[in-house]
């Protein structure tokens, strides 16, 4: 899948809209089924590569999250709580689950990977 092809799978996700592109067809009634699994089985392993604590936000190095349908890249994601990026250090292993806040993606649990 090219870079573009990524980011238009991110905007039709964000938008709530079916766009075939690939194999990531998803429709609205795959979206909702993901949303309403457990929370455990939303979190997304992966590597920090950069925290900004001024800018609340950290660069993880992630596999594929489930709940987006998106696949493993490494990205920059703003945190919901800034505060509990004082924690982390490049090269920490972490689970994370991802949530849309508009047409945000937003880190909202962080925790250590055993």
């Amino acid at each position: 899948m090219t870079p573009l092809q990524q980011m238009l799978a991110i905007a039709a996700l964000t938008l709530g809209t079916a766009v075939p592109i690939g194999g990531l067809a998803q429709t609205a009634t795959d979206h909702h089924a993901h949303a309403a699994a457990p929370a455990s089985a939303d979190l997304t392993e992966g590597e920090v590569k950069k925290v900004d604590l001024a800018a609340g936000k950290v660069t993880i190095k992630h596999g594929p999250i489930a709940s987006l349908d998106m696949p493993g890249m490494t990205m920059v994601f703003a945190a919901q709580d800034p505060a509990a990026l004082a924690q982390l250090q490049p090269g920490d292993k972490i689970r994370f689950q991802v949530t849309l806040e508009g047409k945000k993606m937003v880190v909202s649990d962080i925790q250590s990977a055993p």
